[in-house]
């Protein structure tokens, strides 16, 4: 009997296996299988952004990054075998300034990810793709990415855009609010990923102070209106409460967020249909 071939592994920044999107990861195809590929002109081409920075205590510094490779692989459970959605390899390293008062923390100019990003898509481009939607699970590299994205589009004449789950965790106002760093969300997704990496026995939970609670430090409601370092606002580097997650709901939560950006994927696939 003809044994099935297995499904091709990516290995995350915490030097994990993860599973790749099955004959959608592009560095696992040869270059015959790259030339094969039907209406790449229609496809759409899946860049991960993370970064390797501080995660308080308890997380690893590669949780950007692990969060990102780990939805992709959930989120090629909902599309349909014939989906022309692909991933390419991920950009690990991100703009972390914010957290440089931290040990661990590896950051990369905004020059610097930059002519990685456009390198990439270049790259891509010459592959015979015209559409990239670039993952982001790290906030810090959202302005830099979107000021690319046009530069893309204005150079390579390709669609560009940037993507992230837009389904919100049922949490309290408190933490749905302020935690934004290594809280209780991205604690729960990590033990529902790499629980070996996390140390609970380490958690802490710690909020901005008051003076800062005017709604300039959030992550979700829009950018900040004054600019902030961690250190300004947490000592351990956690900004929430991860105390209370669990590898149950990360795995819960893990399903919503890959069937919402899924849906998103397939959108853009139909948009790429009519142009």
């Amino acid at each position: 009997m003809k044994r099935a071939r297995k499904r091709p592994l990516t290995v995350g920044p915490d030097g994990s296996e993860h599973l790749a999107c099955h004959n959608r990861y592009l560095p696992a195809m040869s270059l015959a299988e790259i030339e094969a590929l039907p209406s790449k002109h229609r496809a759409v081409v899946v860049i991960p952004t993370g970064s390797v920075e501080q995660h308080g205590p308890h997380l690893p510094l590669g949780m950007d990054t692990t969060y990102g490779l780990a939805l992709m692989r959930d989120v090629c459970e909902f599309l349909p075998a014939r989906a022309p959605i692909y991933l390419a390899p991920s950009i690990n390293y991100g703009i972390s300034d914010e957290h440089l008062g931290f040990p661990g923390t590896i950051s990369l100019s905004p020059q610097t990810f930059r002519r990685l990003l456009l390198a990439s898509a270049r790259q891509i481009h010459d592959l015979g793709f015209r559409t990239i939607a670039v993952l982001r699970t790290h906030g810090g590299n959202s302005a830099t990415i979107i000021a690319t994205l046009r530069e893309i589009q204005t150079t390579l004449h390709m669609n560009a855009c940037m993507i992230a789950p837009k389904w919100r965790p049922p949490l309290d106002e408190r933490e749905a609010e302020y935690g934004i760093h290594a809280g209780h969300f991205e604690t729960a997704m990590m033990l529902a990923t790499v629980p070996h990496l996390v140390r609970m026995e380490r958690a802490v939970a710690e909020y901005p102070p008051a003076s800062l609670r005017t709604g300039e430090v959030r992550a979700f409601k829009g950018p900040a209106a004054l600019s902030w370092t961690t250190a300004d606002v947490s000592r351990s580097g956690v900004i929430g409460d991860p105390r209370g997650a669990t590898e149950a709901e990360g795995r819960e939560w893990f399903k919503a967020c890959a069937r919402s950006l899924a849906e998103e994927l397939l959108r853009l696939v139909t948009e790429a249909r009519r142009k």
